[in-house]
Order: C-alpha cells, then structure tokens, then sequence
C-alpha cells in the first residue's frame, strides 16, 4: 500500500504511533477514536456501534438496559444489521452485531444524543420485537407465555408495556421474524391483532 502513495504509509505509521501513546483508540483496522483523554470528552459506544458496522442501530437488551426497562447489566453493546452478523472486540468493549431483514430494518428507529453526539437506537418496541425476533427457540403463543417471559426472563418493567408503540408492533409482525410471537405481545397489551 505504502509503495503506491507514501504519504499512505505515513498516516498509518503515525496512527500506530498515536495509538501506542494513548491518543488514539483503535475500534477495528482503519477506524480510531481520540481517547477521552486527548478530546475531553466521553466515547459514545452508541456512535461507536453505529460507525463500527454500518449500517446498523443498538438494539435488544442494550437498548431495553438504555430505557431503564430491564435491570440487568448488558455486557456486550448488541446491535442489528442488514449486513451478515458479526462481533467486534477493542478496548471499548465487545460489539454484537444481528442480521436484519431490509424491510424491518426502518421500523421503530429513533436517534438520541449525549454530550453533543447523536446515535442510532432502537425504539423500546423495536427492541423487544428484535429480541423476540433473534431469541432461538423462543415462541409466545398464549398470553401466559408472554407474561412469563416478558416478567421472569428478562425482568422487564411491565407498568412500561402500557405506554409502547402499538403501531411500530404491528408494522414489525407485517415484515420481521416471529410475527405469531410479536402478535402475542400486541394482544397482551391490548392491541387489535
């Protein structure tokens, strides 16, 4: 590469050298951050996700853990895609990424923003249909079983199933995965399906 254009070879020395000093933070080959330290400011792992494996949006627990709407702590920033599915592991912390269908994909999208940087999330609806949609072998046929999920599995605060977004339930159950399972979602919170 460097002996097409020098300078090439140039930038990517003085990059690993940056990075060696602490001023910048690689998040995968080619891709850098400025360190908190050089910037003043806090890395966004929203941004990261999204700059990181594009197009793409945060998503399932991550975006259930960022509403407050689960208790657990989330590990691993999880995130769909419509490119193949893939993880990533740098110094920020582990990046998960889920296939999507093109057509699932816009629904229920929202862009938040923190300290001056704007990120691509899920909606909570949209969260908890891409958790459904994703979860092998999960299948919410009755109303029990969804109660029963949506309580004990993933701890969810149920007071916040009133307020969701019956609209963006009933577009993901006409083109995303486990339309039967999202239906049963729809239903228990009083939805016309």
């Amino acid at each position: 590469m460097s002996a097409l254009d020098p300078s090439i070879g140039a930038i990517l020395k003085k990059a690993s050298k940056m990075e060696r000093d602490g001023a910048l933070i690689r998040l995968k080959r080619g891709l850098y951050a400025v360190s908190p330290e050089i910037s003043g400011r806090r890395l966004s792992v929203g941004l990261i996700s999204n700059d990181i494996y594009s197009p793409s949006y945060v998503s399932r627990h991550t975006a259930l853990g960022y509403y407050g709407l689960i208790p657990e702590a989330v590990h691993a920033v999880q995130a769909m895609t419509i490119k193949h599915s893939r993880r990533f592991v740098n110094t920020v912390g582990r990046f998960e990424y889920t296939h999507i269908s093109r057509e699932a994909f816009p629904i229920g999208l929202t862009q938040r923003t923190e300290e001056g940087t704007t990120f691509i999330i899920a909606t909570p609806e949209k969260a908890l249909c891409d958790l459904i949609a994703t979860t092998p072998g999960l299948t919410l046929r009755y109303k029990s079983e969804a109660v029963r999920f949506l309580e004990e599995d993933l701890r969810l605060d149920m007071e916040c199933l009133a307020t969701m977004d019956k609209d963006i339930l009933q577009r993901y159950i006409e083109v995303g995965k486990k339309a039967e399972s999202i239906a049963t979602i729809l239903k228990l919170i009083g939805g016309n399906r």
